[in-house]
């Protein structure tokens, strides 16, 4: 399902219920939670936290005109995805949220390698979600995806 949407809060209204509701807290954690100097922008049709090219100039490696991703939000037809690039970076943060979700006892988790897929927006981790957040800054960001991403 791709939204068409010029800001975030209009991306926001285009969303069904109850999924809207649960991609607003999803939102705000994110919000709350993500070191200083991440952009929110509509990044790929979805809701986006990026680094901006006043911080970055580079940009994406994929496309230097677009400011370099970080993290998603994105509500599809059956399920609500957070995309955070952090863990698809560093193996040992994974392994960690891995560690983390297994101790909260909600279904099993559904996780790609920076995508994590939440068919029932009652069982998002909302407080683990925030301490995922916190974890990696613009510097270390920047850092991590010239040393696994970028081509010398």
């Amino acid at each position: 399902m791709k939204i068409e949407a010029g800001s975030v809060d209009e991306y926001i209204e285009k969303i069904a219920e109850p999924q809207q509701a649960a991609v607003k807290k999803l939102r705000a954690i994110v919000k709350k939670n993500l070191p200083k100097g991440f952009k929110e922008q509509i990044s790929y049709n979805m809701i986006g936290f990026v680094v901006p090219h006043s911080t970055y100039p580079n940009g994406y490696h994929c496309d230097p005109k677009l400011p370099l991703p970080f993290l998603n939000i994105a509500a599809q037809k059956n399920f609500i995805a957070l995309y955070n690039m952090g863990l698809y970076a560093d193996p040992v943060l994974t392994k960690w949220f891995q560690e983390e979700y297994a101790k909260l006892g909600l279904a099993k988790l559904d996780m790609g390698k920076s995508c994590i897929r939440f068919k029932k927006p009652d069982q998002i981790p909302y407080d683990l979600i925030g301490e995922l957040c916190k974890k990696i800054s613009v510097d270390k960001w920047i850092e991590m995806y010239e040393s696994a991403f970028r081509k010398k």
